[in-house]
């Protein structure tokens, strides 16, 4: 590998010229193969954030590159007024795969759930006597367009862009009496995270999700299910909802549906295929070169039973961590497949991210007393060994973990 010398020089130029939204660590990533990502100083890093549970298949993967290729040299974009072969083909995929009916595609994860927004305004204008209000939960996240920032749950969002979009009302997760009381005469659906990933890694129970699914029977109000970071053979199963026998009446996916491709979809069940012509749409809806990868990934995801590697490889990981919390001081370890988190005290997790990031690890603390894990889901018992070798390092380098 030929390693630039000019680092400095795209380090100056990024920050004169990249719109600031975030604090980036001083190096510029290169290339990346399989688990793997080197800078263009050289350094490789074992990668355990997977581009945020985006790169299921890891960096590089072939089928992705030859999907691009075989379909770029025929048709990249006939818009999205015209059918294409492979739009038709994904969304018979994911279809005969998941107990929807309909599929709408998109870019982006917030784009998926704004149409499930959308769509839940609709069906509460046509169904509901014009109800608007949709109940997520705290804690959530839910995108970042400004009427899926409205839907998020983060505190530190609240005063942000001010006025928000109405019509969210949040609640705790897993309180049912927090849920009864929020429901009114406006409530149109209730959209929730089957495994909350920026909020922690917190999943939902299975008692109080059955309850949801005949709470929303019983008022006709819709239930969404946002499985854009847990679909895909995230949490060991195809999709998150295996795991509780509840079907939704709306389903979001993004993130590894692209393998690393902007690609994100909104599937729904017939009862609610609502919208009228012009109600929604997007200029790269199914747009054929995206169709084509994930069509290419969510084969190969199925084709090498990734959810069932997903399933054992967490396990193993979970077992690893929790003996490494017989010496360090890691608590509440949770999640499910290769969506895993864990607490450290203090709260110093950005300390030890930082740590790890210097000694050639990616993870990532969603707040600073958590850290996340949710590497590809190739990963191996070899990469988790690794992965325990450089954290347990990373914790020792932090002195106040030591006991």
């Amino acid at each position: 590998m030929q390693i630039q010398a000019d680092t400095p020089q795209l380090l100056a130029d990024a920050k004169n010229s990249i719109l600031f939204t975030a604090v980036r660590p001083e190096l510029v990533m290169e290339r990346g193969d399989g688990i793997v990502l080197w800078d263009t100083a050289g350094n490789h890093y074992l990668d355990f954030i997977g581009g945020w549970a985006v790169t299921c298949l890891g960096h590089s993967h072939p089928v992705i590159r030859e999907a691009l290729v075989r379909q770029s040299s025929s048709l990249v974009n006939a818009s999205p007024s015209f059918y294409n072969k492979p739009m038709i083909e994904f969304a018979r995929l994911l279809t005969e795969i998941s107990c929807f009916d309909r599929v709408f595609f998109a870019s982006s994860g917030a784009e998926a759930n704004e149409g499930a927004i959308k769509l839940a305004r609709k069906h509460g204008a046509v169904n509901l006597g014009g109800a608007y209000e949709i109940i997520t939960t705290v804690n959530s996240f839910h995108g970042r367009t400004l009427a899926t920032m409205s839907a998020t749950g983060k505190k530190q969002w609240e005063k942000l862009y001010e006025p928000k979009l109405p019509g969210f009302r949040h609640v705790p997760l897993n309180d049912m009496e927090a849920i009864l009381a929020a429901i009114n005469p406006n409530t149109c659906a209730i959209m929730l995270e089957l495994v909350q990933g920026e909020g922690g890694v917190h999943a939902v129970d299975a008692e109080y999700l059955h309850a949801l699914r005949q709470i929303c029977d019983a008022r006709g109000i819709m239930l969404i299910f946002d499985e854009i970071q847990t679909g895909i053979g995230r949490t060991g199963k195809l999709f998150a909802y295996e795991h509780y026998g509840v079907q939704a009446d709306a389903m979001t996916l993004g993130k590894g549906i692209g393998g690393g491709f902007p690609l994100s979809a909104l599937l729904v069940k017939e009862a609610f295929n609502l919208f009228e012509a012009g109600d929604q749409g997007g200029t790269y809806s199914g747009q054929p070169l995206a169709m084509a990868v994930g069509l290419a990934v969510v084969n190969e995801v199925i084709n090498r039973q990734l959810p069932l590697n997903a399933e054992i490889q967490g396990q193993y990981m979970m077992k690893r961590l929790q003996n490494a919390a017989l010496q360090y001081p890691i608590t509440n370890i949770r999640g499910k497949g290769l969506l895993l988190a864990f607490d450290l005290e203090d709260r110093t997790a950005h300390e030890v991210v930082a740590a790890c990031l210097g000694n050639g690890l990616l993870i990532n603390a969603p707040n600073p007393s958590t850290i996340r894990l949710m590497p590809p889901l190739i990963v191996t018992e070899a990469d988790s060994d690794q992965m325990m070798e450089l954290l347990c390092r990373s914790l020792d380098q932090v002195d106040t973990f030591r006991k």
